[in-house]
C-alpha cells in the first residue's frame, strides 16, 4: 500500500473516532420520541377528535414541510453552523415553479428550477462562509435577505395559480392510507439517514462539528464538506417550496418565512446539538411532529392563536435546557 493511501486510511479512521466519540454521547436521544407519545396521550384524553384518523392525517400532512427543511437545517447544525436563509430559499423556490408556469414551460420544469436555484443559493452561502471565513450567522442572514429580495423581485410580490396534475397528486393523493406529501419527506428522511450514518461525508460532517481544528489537522476538506452540507440545505428547502406550492395549489413570494424558526426548533426538539457534531434524522423528524401536533392540539383545545407560539417557545426551551445540562 502506497504512503499517500495509508494516510488516506489513517485520516478516515480518525475523523470516524470522532464523529462516533462525539455523534454517541447522549443519553436523552429517545427523549422527543417519549414527548411525543406522552402528547399524543394527552391529546386523546382532552380531545375526542385528536385520535381520529382524518385528524392523525391533518398533522402528517401539516408537518411533512416542516420535515423536509428541518432535516436540511440538521446538515447544517451537525457541523455547527446555522442556515437563517431556509426559509426565503422556500420562498423563491416557490417563485420559480411561478415564473415557469408564467412563461409556459411547464411544472416540471418550474420544479427542477426551483430545486437548483435554492441549491445553488446554499452553495453560494457554503462559499461565501468557508472561503471568505464569515459567520453562518452572518452569511446566511444576508442571504436570507438577498433570497427574500429576489423572490418578490421576480414575482413582482404577486402570488401565480399553479394547476397541475403532478402537483395535485402530490398535494392530495394518497398511497394507500399513507399521502403522497408525507410519503415524499419519509423518503427525504431515509435518504437522509443513509447519507449521514452511511457515508464518508456523514462521517466526515460529525467530525467537523465535533472538532473543527482537529478535523482540519487530519486532513479534512472542511471548507468543501460545510458547502456541501449548505447545498443539502439548499436542496431541502427547494423540495419543501415544491411541497408548499403543491399544497396551497399557487406560487407564493411571501410565504415560507416560518420554516426558519420552527426549522431549527424541530431539529433542537431532536436532540441536535447546536454546538454541533452532534444529532439523528428521526429527532428532527419528531421535532416537527410534536410541533405539528402540539399546535393541532391547542387549536382544538381552543387555545387562542396568539398564545401558541408562547407555548411552543416554552416547550422548545425546555428541551434545550434538558439537553444543556445533559452536555
Amino acid at each position: 500500500m502506497s504512503l499517500q493511501a495509508e494516510t488516506g486510511t489513517a485520516v478516515r479512521a480518525s475523523a470516524g473516532r470522532i464523529a462516533r466519540t462525539v455523534r454517541s454521547s447522549g443519553v436523552l436521544d429517545w427523549a422527543i420520541v417519549l414527548a411525543l407519545l406522552v402528547l399524543m396521550a394527552v391529546g386523546a384524553l382532552a380531545s375526542p377528535l385528536f385520535l381520529t384518523a382524518g385528524n392523525i392525517t391533518s398533522i402528517l400532512v401539516a408537518c411533512s414541510i416542516l420535515v423536509v427543511v428541518a432535516i436540511g437545517q440538521t446538515f447544517v447544525i451537525i457541523t455547527a453552523g446555522i442556515d437563517l436563509s431556509v426559509g426565503s430559499l422556500v420562498q423563491i423556490s416557490c417563485v420559480m415553479i411561478g415564473i415557469s408556469v408564467t412563461q409556459k414551460w411547464g411544472v416540471p420544469i418550474g420544479i427542477v428550477m426551483a430545486v437548483v436555484t435554492a441549491m445553488m443559493f446554499g452553495i453560494i452561502s457554503g462559499i461565501v462562509i468557508s472561503k471568505g471565513k464569515i459567520s453562518d450567522f452572518i452569511a446566511t442572514l444576508g442571504m436570507l435577505s438577498i433570497a427574500s429580495g429576489c423572490a418578490l423581485v421576480l414575482s413582482n410580490g404577486r402570488p401565480v395559480g399553479v394547476i397541475s396534475p403532478l402537483l395535485t397528486q402530490l398535494a392530495s393523493g394518497s398511497f394507500g392510507p399513507i399521502p403522497n406529501i408525507t410519503l415524499l419527506a419519509a423518503v427525504v428522511a431515509v435518504i437522509a439517514h443513509l447519507l449521514l450514518f452511511h457515508t464518508q461525508l456523514g462521517t466526515h460532517l460529525f467530525a467537523i462539528g465535533g472538532n473543527h481544528e482537529g478535523s482540519r489537522n487530519l486532513g479534512l476538506k472542511v471548507a468543501r464538506i460545510k458547502i456541501a452540507a449548505f447545498a443539502i440545505s439548499g436542496l431541502l428547502a427547494g423540495i419543501a417550496g415544491v411541497m408548499l406550492t403543491a399544497r396551497i395549489g399557487s406560487a407564493e413570494p411571501a410565504t415560507g418565512s416560518s420554516y426558519l424558526l420552527n426549522s431549527i426548533a424541530a431539529s433542537v426538539l431532536g436532540g441536535t446539538s447546536l454546538f454541533g457534531g452532534r444529532g439523528t434524522i428521526i429527532g428532527p423528524v419528531v421535532g416537527a411532529l410534536v410541533l405539528t401536533a402540539l399546535l393541532n392540539l391547542m387549536t382544538l383545545l381552543g387555545v387562542g392563536v396568539f398564545y401558541q407560539p408562547i407555548v411552543t417557545g416554552m416547550v422548545v426551551i425546555l428541551f434545550a435546557i434538558a439537553y444543556r445540562f445533559q452536555k
